[in-house]
């Protein structure tokens, strides 16, 4: 059946736009945009709250109190993130007011970073491990107590959970709830500093055997292949045992024993790399091997390499965990989980919060560690992408 030719069939009309809407109407936000008020609002209050706990220690900074690097490192940060987060909340609402859009990205990072958003155990794994970083940075003001501090050992010794003391006391009278903030600032700093210092050997090795291949794969290979083959946990023993255990120590220790899964990875990578086009028009037009390494070579593997330094971070933290529990890693009365968790091991029954407590923060830490990992690992291969 034909159409009458004087019927005139009109254009779909377009639907109105946020800026179009800002005088009679108002465009209802989506879930993204929930989700991303809610997400301000907690950001807010967890920073107020911040600067609510802290507020007697940043009041006595002005007044010309006792001020250490501690102090002003975790006033700076304070600060830090009120301005960023200030700034976010007004761009996000400038842009909601004026009803652009920023474009989507087609490079791989961009894909990448859409898929691990999608992800939400992953994303509750970076939320953790934020979290626990800036509580680490931000300790020396919101800890209620000092973490060597002894009390009267009659009167505070063992006491359970309660206001005053939140995780309760130890057997000499310090409290658990300082001891575990200003404990994370000990094992997440030993996991990040040991890791990035065996994530660049492993790089270094990896590219470098992979690259040039021959003699110099075989010897890097082999050296490797020997520091595989020594268990981890009985050399780092006795490498600690042979001299005065201290946090430096153990940070060099964990950083030079762990790299060697990295260089194998890196290896693989660079194996494959090394025949591709860009790096051959690299050679031709003159470009030396040490910046193409530096300049094609390496920035290409850093997607697995980012994958195995976060997976790494949570196994260095077991490990230094590890050591302190036998007496090996950092001493008293520097406060570390893995220390808290051995005073408590005597106690498990009429003090069992001693041992409980930082044993839930290591538990808490190393699986967001590999939640994050597992989600950028997803994120990043194309293979595992849905």
């Amino acid at each position: 059946m034909r159409a009458s030719p004087n019927v005139e069939s009109s254009p779909p009309e377009p639907l109105p736009s946020a800026a179009a809407t800002q005088g009679g109407g108002s465009v209802r936000p989506g879930g993204a945009a929930w989700t991303g008020i809610v997400m301000s609002v907690l950001a807010w209050g967890f920073v107020l709250s911040l600067f609510f706990l802290s507020r007697e220690r940043l009041w006595g900074m002005g007044r010309g109190g006792r001020i250490t690097p501690d102090l002003y490192l975790a006033a700076a940060t304070l600060a830090a993130m009120a301005l960023g987060l200030a700034y976010l909340t007004v761009r996000g609402v400038m842009r909601r007011n004026a009803g652009t859009v920023k474009p989507r990205g087609d490079s791989q990072w961009s894909i990448a970073g859409r898929h691990f958003k999608k992800n939400r155990l992953a994303m509750a794994g970076l939320a953790v491990m934020i979290l626990l970083y800036v509580i680490t940075l931000v300790t020396p003001l919101v800890a209620p107590f000092d973490p060597a501090a002894q009390g009267d050992i009659v009167l505070t010794r063992n006491l359970p959970p309660s206001a005053e003391h939140l995780m309760g006391t130890d057997k000499f009278g310090r409290d658990i709830f300082s001891r575990v903030l200003y404990g994370s600032r000990i094992s997440l700093t030993i996991g990040f500093i040991a890791v990035g210092i065996s994530v660049t050997l492993g790089t270094l090795v990896g590219a470098l055997a992979g690259y040039f291949g021959g003699f110099v794969d075989t010897l890097l290979m082999r050296m490797t292949d020997m520091m595989l083959s020594f268990p981890r946990l009985v050399l780092l023993i006795v490498v600690i045992a042979l001299f005065s255990p201290s946090i430096w120590l153990v940070v060099t220790v964990l950083g030079l024993t762990g790299w060697m899964g990295t260089a194998r990875l890196v290896r693989g990578e660079v194996l494959s790399l090394r025949e591709r086009e860009f790096v051959q028009a690299a050679r031709a037009l003159g470009m030396g091997d040490w910046r193409i390494i530096s300049r094609h070579v390496i920035p290409n593997t850093m997607a697995p390499v980012i994958v195995s330094a976060t997976l790494g971070i949570g196994q260095t933290i077991l490990t230094e965990a590890s050591l302190s529990f036998l007496g090996l890693g950092v001493q008293p009365p520097t406060p570390s989980w893995g220390n808290m968790v051995a005073d408590g091991r005597d106690a498990l029954i009429e003090a069992w919060w001693i041992a409980t407590f930082p044993g839930i923060a290591i538990v808490l830490t190393v699986i967001a560690f590999n939640l994050l990992g597992d989600g950028l690992r997803d994120a990043l291969d194309p293979r595992l992408r849905t």
